[in-house]
């Protein structure tokens, strides 16, 4: 039995995983032809973690997990703290650790841990087609590959998603841009093992520590969809939108480097039941594109993963493309729901974050200045302990 993963990211190479851990042969293909990924970091909460570990990569969260023990928003004008606490209690209701990790870090060593001479880069996929006992992948190279099965997890531009859910779903901006890089560690802007993030005006300053004594920073900012703006106004652009606020600000805006900032406008797509066609199943971006505001884009697709293989061994030995076929179907049918309602939660947050009424968003700054910590804790065990690992 042969799967086809499409797709060399994070939700493909931990399908990779999951589905070797069941014996199951996979054949990997990406369209880059090298790999560099989009984003400079992530935040993988406890749930991620726990799914590193079960698919057997604990390993690289241990090697790339930068330390956030404690948790702050301060006001972005003047600075001062308007709630902090630690995350202890988090990890001993959960179980586990978040890992804020170097996004390209997380890639690089889940390829190796694969196999990078495993998978065939510069293969694009152009269409699909599948009968009731396999599935072929052609490519714009003209090439093809043919498996009994298929993982589409070609992100959140999927051409697979197409031929499965039937429609061209539509990416809905989310009304803000968002720039974020790496830079060193520098206590003056933040304590080096805290998330701190700074809110004012619907806008946001975040920073996290990662590995090897460097901050994960992102701003964001609510803007029209289309400006012409490049590494090259970087700095200007952000001293602009961010004139007036905090020292810390000001410091981390004169600490970016440009070069390896990246600017990136928000999108989500609208939830959709349809998650598997036949002997072919989606997973990751493909499955569920989310806006990154609760922190599970990332997440969701290594849950993706686990609930795959836990699917495969459920069901037991395969003797039939039913079998198979029934195997992704119920994939689908534990993940629609949780996938759904993690897309619709980012998007509140979202909303409220970023100034989609202002009145709210201020009634939020107003519940963080007597906020103890509790709530958000809680908010946070609720979407970790609904994970497939508990």
């Amino acid at each position: 039995m042969k799967a086809l993963i499409i797709g060399a990211g994070i939700g493909g190479m931990s399908a990779a995983a999951a589905l070797k851990q069941q014996g199951i042969e996979c054949d990997v293909f990406e369209a880059v032809k090298e790999i560099k990924p989009v984003g400079a970091a992530l935040s993988i909460w406890s749930n991620g973690v726990k799914c590193m570990n079960h698919l057997g990569m604990g390993h690289i969260m241990d090697q790339l997990g930068g330390p956030m023990h404690n948790m702050a928003y301060q006001d972005g004008i003047s600075g001062s703290v308007m709630t902090q606490f630690s995350l202890s209690p988090l990890v001993e209701a959960v179980g586990e650790r978040p890992c804020p990790v170097s996004r390209a870090d997380l890639q690089s060593m889940m390829v190796d841990s694969w196999g990078k001479e495993n998978i065939q880069f510069g293969k694009r996929i152009e269409k699909v087609e599948q009968t009731e006992e396999s599935v072929t992948a052609y490519f714009t190279d003209g090439s093809s590959a043919t498996g009994d099965f298929m993982i589409a997890a070609d992100g959140a531009h999927s051409k697979v998603r197409t031929h499965v859910i039937g429609y061209q779903a539509e990416r809905r901006y989310a009304g803000y841009v968002n720039w974020n890089g790496l830079v060193d560690v520098d206590e003056d802007i933040a304590p080096d093992n805290q998330w701190t993030t700074f809110v004012a005006e619907g806008k946001r300053v975040s920073i996290m520590p990662v590995a090897d004594k460097r901050f994960y920073f992102f701003f964001d900012v609510p803007l029209p969809t289309g400006l012409e703006e490049d590494r090259t106004t970087v700095i200007k652009d952000l001293t602009g939108y961010f004139q007036g606020w905090a020292e810390p600000v000001q410091k981390l805006i004169s600490a970016i480097n440009p070069e390896t900032t990246n600017r990136i406008e928000i999108h989500d797509i609208d939830p959709f039941d349809t998650l598997v066609k036949g002997n072919i199943a989606l997973l990751g971006d493909s499955a569920h594109n989310t806006t990154p505001d609760i922190g599970q884009g990332a997440c969701s697709a290594l849950e993706d993963s686990v609930v795959l293989g836990q699917c495969f061994a459920e069901h037991g030995a395969i003797e039939s493309p039913a079998d198979i076929e029934a195997v992704l179907k119920a994939y689908e049918e534990k993940r629609r729901f949780r996938v759904k309602d993690l897309v619709l939660k980012a998007r509140k947050r979202c909303d409220v974050t970023h100034g989609a009424n202002m009145a709210e968003t201020q009634a939020w700054y107003d519940e963080l200045k007597v906020e103890k910590g509790d709530k958000i804790i809680e908010g946070l065990r609720n979407t970790i302990i609904n994970g497939p690992l508990g």
